[in-house]
């Protein structure tokens, strides 16, 4: 396959479309304003912001950026439920909130955790249909900036749109302008990686959340 060839050649490897407008990487320095871009940009530009990320980099700062845009998620989760609750449900005890607080404190935390066990399958995938080089590294970090749409994931209703167009549409983006694969190829690539990695996802979410609740 001709994508497979990427890997051994450098100058075909995403070069870099410079664009002031568009961010490149999550910066510590100005975290909400950078998270703020880069989340503005998955919804509203994905193919210049993957155009301009390097697969090739650092780990930290993709780690914090899953961090704080789940915190974030959570956040925003937890008010709209707590919001229907009063409204819809009468009210609301101190037990019940205390479980929800909790429960979305750990799913913070164990965040990056989980984008690393997701970006396994999506490894795999990229080695079978792209190239056999293709490093761990690299998949989380595209795999944890395209986790910024999981912003809306604890939001009710549009949770479901959040977690298929994160894992499904915004890897295939990647796949497609990272490695200049064709659309095809990395239509393939991102649905074969998806489906493993939803499951992996339920099921350490339930998991972690519920051996934390007991």
């Amino acid at each position: 396959m001709q994508a497979s060839t990427l890997r051994t050649n450098p100058s075909l490897y995403n070069p870099f479309v410079q664009s002031e407008r568009t961010p490149k990487e999550f910066d510590p320095k100005r975290p909400l304003a950078s998270a703020a871009d880069i989340v503005r940009a998955l919804f509203l530009s994905p193919r210049r912001f993957f155009l301009n990320l390097s697969a090739e980099g650092p780990l930290r700062e993709p780690a914090l950026f899953v961090l704080l845009v789940s915190a974030a998620g959570a956040a925003i989760g937890v008010a709209v439920a707590l919001v229907l609750e009063v409204v819809f449900g009468g009210g609301l005890e101190l037990r019940e909130l205390g479980f929800a607080l909790l429960k979305a404190a750990v799913s913070v935390l164990a965040a990056p955790l989980i984008v690393g066990v997701m970006a396994g399958p999506y490894l795999l995938s990229l080695r079978t249909f792209i190239g056999p080089d293709g490093g761990f590294g690299e998949v989380y970090r595209m795999l944890a900036y395209a986790y910024g749409a999981m912003i809306l994931f604890w939001t009710p209703v549009v949770g479901a749109f959040a977690f298929t167009y994160t894992t499904l549409v915004l890897m295939a983006v990647a796949f497609r302008y990272v490695y200049r694969a064709s659309f095809t190829t990395a239509l393939v690539t991102a649905l074969v990686g998806y489906v493993p990695a939803a499951l992996l996802f339920i099921f350490l979410t339930v998991r972690v959340t519920g051996l934390t609740l007991g």
